[in-house]
């Protein structure tokens, strides 16, 4: 009955937006963000500092209305109103993508970057750029990365000090094949589940353990339920942010620079409240009795270095993963 009701609002939703977005085919003035995350986490604020700038930059002429805690549904139907023209903007992780738009495995890849300036880097680069575009035969244009950190184990019973203190370990990942081949290699048995149900099943033992960035594992609270949390910082998983093709191709050439330029200066603003997050989340945790533990990465790069003999047959993947690797 509940999964009913679920679905049943859902369209309900879908219908009211599709009623109220197609009331001016012509023109636009107002853009419709939804997105699943908390309104503490820091990127949905720094949605709110796009919103301000969009206004800003229009002097009132556009505007933004956002949608956050997964009032339109999880990343995956906010994705799928995008493309149906009901949302206008969303934020999304690369994780997700992957299951659209193939190119975005890259991010899944581990240790794929070297440091946060080699991740910025190529974020902002011509690679960056090709990779934010790859989406729009899907409707889905991408309008910037996200910092979304580095993610790594949270453990309810033990830590994960080596590779293998996952062995036999239920983990859970995201619903991508990279993560799912990655905990393998690593020993794990990896276990697809929502973000929403992620604590209740933390909770009854349903999964050992996750992995993910220190804001999200605080903000979710799962912090509360596992207290070993190891920084093995396996990959750097960013959030896109992606506007309809539909959307912006109705948008004028003014207004498209205006959103070109509050993305901008979302962007930084994200990255300074990203690095504070970290520091909070991390000491906040440590307060609530989590063991951080800092193991040595190399056993996990090169136990998961096999990974990328899934690209063997792909040439323009391999391009991509050797571009970023020689991204300065």
């Amino acid at each position: 009955m509940k999964k009913t009701n679920f679905f049943q609002l859902l369209s309900f939703l879908t219908i009211t937006l599709i009623f109220f977005g197609c009331k001016s085919e012509s023109s636009i003035s107002t853009l419709r963000l939804g997105h699943a995350l908390d309104t503490q986490h820091p990127v949905h604020k720094a949605m709110v500092i796009l919103g301000q700038e969009i206004e800003k930059q229009s002097q009132g002429k556009l505007k933004l209305n956002i949608y956050p805690s997964g009032q339109l549904g999880g990343e995956r139907e906010c994705l799928e109103l995008l493309q149906i023209g009901s949302l206008d903007i969303t934020k999304v992780s690369a994780a997700v993508l992957e299951n659209f738009i193939p190119e975005y495995k890259v991010f899944s890849v581990p240790y794929m970057f070297r440091d946060k300036a080699h991740t910025f880097s190529v974020f902002d680069s011509e690679i960056g750029e090709s990779l934010l575009l790859k989406g729009e035969k899907f409707r889905l244009r991408g309008l910037t990365f996200y910092d979304a950190g580095s993610r790594s184990f949270y453990m309810k019973e033990a830590p994960i000090k080596s590779p293998s203190d996952l062995v036999g370990k239920k983990i859970r990942v995201q619903k991508s094949n990279m993560a799912v081949a990655m905990v393998n290699d690593l020993g794990g048995s990896p276990t697809p589940i929502s973000w929403g149900e992620l604590y209740t099943a933390l909770q009854q033992g349903v999964v050992d353990g996750a992995e993910n960035n220190p804001p999200s594992f605080f903000t979710s609270k799962h912090y509360e339920v596992c207290k070993y949390y190891s920084l093995d910082e396996h990959t750097a998983v960013p959030d896109v942010l992606l506007i309809g093709t539909d959307t912006w191709s109705r948008l004028t050439d003014q207004q498209k620079e205006w959103v070109k330029k509050a993305v901008r200066v979302s962007t930084i603003a994200q990255r300074e409240l990203w690095a504070a997050s970290e520091k909070e989340s991390i000491a906040a945790v440590k307060k609530a009795g989590v063991q951080i533990v800092y193991p040595e990465k190399k056993p996990f790069e090169e136990q998961t270095k096999g990974i990328l003999k899934m690209f063997d047959g792909n040439q323009e993947m391999k391009n991509i993963i050797t571009s970023i690797k020689k991204q300065q």
